[in-house]
């Protein structure tokens, strides 16, 4: 049976969340269909037609679906369901964790969330305990309904598709919620999820003042900026700067962990990184335990330094 694809966008761009999806999908086999719900979204679809191995584009166009709520979308979902796919697969974004579980609901079968592996296709593997244990899950589902963790699957299937655009009809507005507005923080750096470099800063950084040394080596790194729960919590950052169980799972290139102690929660959300590099003046943190290189200093003089000797290079 098909495998149907959410895609996750703006209206105007396709997130490259859907690509790690799409690579997931194309592990279970079988044709990959991605579905748009949006308005005034034709250049989305355009561009999820042109993503290798997709075979066909869905296309929902409708103001009930222009700020993608999920109580107006699953039932559209739930209805192409029904009409013969077998999996329904979505990005583990704050949209797909929001609609899935709803079509889970409604269709009646059991919600598998945060997929790392595909064993078969009906078997996944996701992570428990904090990601301190893998599970084999199998479904018996007559449709599985899964969200793909993004770090876990590449994005090559990024170009080179040919797929057809259709126009499917919409089930139009539930009437459960509604949208009132939208508050964007704005930055000129790269978004935390999406950034090949991640600078992160704990506890240690003693207060919100202090975080413009982070972010001066971020914009030298070219670098997003993010944060261990106990900064969050704290007040330093905004919850979106938030690393861990409970916030963004990253996975870039590079990841500079600044005077976090490493806790498990945040391990979670950032130990896929490629290469970890860890600034902590106790040499006992438990960060030092997963980091690639460590740097047992005061980061108030380690990072200034840092900064300057990335700029003079």
């Amino acid at each position: 049976m098909a495998i149907l694809v959410i895609a996750d966008h703006d209206n105007a761009v396709l997130k490259p969340a859907t690509l790690n999806a799409v690579t997931a999908a194309a592990k279970i086999g079988g044709d990959v269909h991605i579905l748009v719900a949006g308005h005034g979204a034709q250049s989305v679809a355009d561009a999820a037609a042109a993503v290798a191995g997709v075979s066909k584009v869905l296309l929902a166009d409708d103001a009930a679906y222009a700020h993608q709520l999920p109580e107006d979308v699953a039932p559209l979902v739930v209805s192409l369901a029904k009409a013969g796919y077998g999996h329904v697969l979505a990005a583990a974004t704050s949209v797909g964790k929001n609609l899935l579980p709803r079509v889970a609901a409604l269709l009646d079968v059991a919600a598998i969330s945060d997929i790392t592996g595909v064993v078969s296709a009906d078997s996944f593997e996701r992570p428990i305990y904090a990601g301190n244990a893998i599970a084999t899950v199998q479904s018996k589902d007559s449709v599985k309904i899964i969200t793909v963790r993004g770090t876990a699957f590449d994005s090559a299937a990024a170009t080179g598709g040919s797929a057809s655009v259709e126009s499917v009809a919409s089930v139009g507005a539930v009437g459960l919620s509604s949208f009132v507005s939208a508050e964007l923080t704005k930055s000129e750096r790269p978004e935390l999820t999406a950034a090949r470099v991640v600078v992160s800063g704990g506890r240690g950084m003693q207060s919100g003042e202090n975080f413009p040394l982070l972010e001066a080596l971020a914009d030298t790194l070219g670098a997003a900026v993010g944060a261990s729960r106990a900064a969050v919590d704290a007040g330093f950052v905004p919850n979106d700067y938030q690393v861990g169980q409970t916030g963004k799972i990253v996975a870039p290139d590079l990841y500079i962990a600044v005077g976090i102690s490493g806790a498990i929660q945040h391990l979670a959300g950032m130990k896929d990184s490629k290469v970890i590099v860890a600034i902590n003046k106790d040499e006992e943190a438990p960060i030092f335990q997963v980091a690639d290189y460590g740097l047992v200093a005061d980061l108030f003089k380690a990072v200034p330094e840092l900064t300057a000797a990335l700029k003079a290079s």
